[in-house]
């Protein structure tokens, strides 16, 4: 297939051992939670929108919209691609309530929306306080932890701010914001490569993906935190288990991380921007190094770890993804204007990729599992590319399209 190219299967996992596979694998899949995330592990430490939602109920259920409880949302029948809301201006990642409501960043008025469980109008939450839009920054991920929202409502928040990015906590006081609390702070900032994914992973520890922002010093500098992804507790402090003492790294020589999710074998993915020649996806083990700015794409050299798979760039240029359904990576595409699916399986092993919605929404940011146990996407075509009546939106996808 064009645009997909195969890593020769030398897996990751015999170059270095995943670490905690064998405590995560007994754990449900964490890949499709849209942004919340429940597990055996602790990770202790305003007025209406004008964006419209769908007319029929997204459905709810016990399963909050995370799978990693051992349960999933039972799916909805759909027969074809449904708009669940439309209308948004440039949103960014999507967050699912345990009431199976769905929050939605915008990243350019720092405004979080909710789309009700029951369906009808989208409603505004709450402005997230000292955005500073600019080029690819402005309010980026958004989390809920699902094990603990009923007792403690908080939602996790990456934003660039006027000297940094950094992720807040901001209290949910019946169903509004509250006190917005910093819990990292001195993330590099910059007009692109700002990263911004937040995910609970399977241990319950939050994820944060940054970008370089084209400083590409930042990424082999393990003192930074620009061009890596991070591992931290809920109070943002460097979780137990991180690969280097004492540091939120996890994983380094990143150049602009948008989408990460872990298969039920507690396997963690990442999708990656490339410069000019590859976007990658690549297999993600504590403390490895994934080269850049020295190498992009598969190159075989040693030190570094290669992508399992690779895209020329206008066949991808990836944000989010999630595990879908039947345990495929879901990953979405800018550029590419697609939503490619990639069979995986133990030990960093894929099969061919295929295209889904080649072009049919334009540029996709983020994909998750909705409440109602269908797939959901994002589309951004507000900000580039060419907007359609009703952009942006966000879509259901029946089960006869993504599997």
């Amino acid at each position: 297939m064009p645009g997909a190219h195969r890593l020769p299967q030398t897996t990751p996992l015999s170059r270095r051992a995943v670490l905690g596979v064998g405590a995560l694998g007994a754990l449900a899949l964490a890949g499709c939670t849209s942004s919340s995330g429940s597990g055996a592990g602790s990770g202790s430490g305003s007025g209406a929108g004008t964006a419209t939602g769908g007319t029929s109920a997204v459905g709810s259920s016990s399963a909050t919209g995370s799978t990693t409880s051992g349960t999933t949302p039972a799916r909805a029948a759909l027969s074809a691609p449904l708009d669940t809301a439309t209308g948004l201006q440039v949103p960014w990642s999507g967050a699912v309530l345990p009431d199976g409501s769905v929050l939605i960043s915008e990243r350019d008025t720092a405004l979080v929306k909710r789309i009700p469980a029951a369906g009808g109008a989208v409603e505004t939450v709450g402005t997230v306080q000292g955005v500073d839009p600019g080029g690819e920054g402005g309010l980026l991920g958004l989390a809920v932890d699902a094990a603990t929202f009923a007792s403690t409502p908080v939602l996790y928040a990456y934003f660039t701010a006027g000297s940094d990015n950094r992720v807040v906590t901001i209290a949910m006081d019946g169903g509004r914001f509250g006190a917005q609390t910093p819990i990292i702070t001195g993330i590099p900032k910059g007009s692109i490569h700002n990263g911004g994914r937040l995910k609970f992973g399977p241990d319950r520890f939050l994820y944060v993906t940054t970008g370089e922002t084209g400083q590409t010093g930042n990424s082999q500098n393990r003192d930074s935190l620009g061009g890596k992804i991070l591992r931290v507790t809920t109070s943002g402090e460097a979780a137990p288990g991180n690969p280097f003492p004492g540091s939120r790294v996890w994983s380094w020589g990143h150049r602009n991380v948008q989408g990460i999710a872990w298969s039920a074998d507690g396997q963690m993915w990442a999708s990656e921007f490339g410069q000019n020649t590859w976007d990658e996806l690549n297999v993600i083990t504590a403390g490895s190094n994934y080269g850049w700015p020295t190498v992009e794409g598969i190159a075989g050299q040693s030190g570094f770890i290669d992508p399992v798979r690779q895209w020329t760039t206008d066949e991808a240029s990836p944000s989010g993804i999630c595990i879908g359904p039947d345990g495929a990576v879901l990953m979405a595409a800018l550029r590419g204007q697609a939503l490619w699916k990639i069979p995986v399986g133990p030990g960093g092993s894929t099969g061919e990729p295929a295209k889904l919605l080649d072009g049919q929404y334009g540029r996709l940011r983020d994909v998750f599992i909705g409440p109602d146990g269908n797939v959901w996407v994002i589309t951004n075509n507000t900000s580039r590319g060419q907007p359609r009546n009703g952009d942006d939106r966000v879509v259901r996808l029946p089960q006869s399209l993504t599997g």
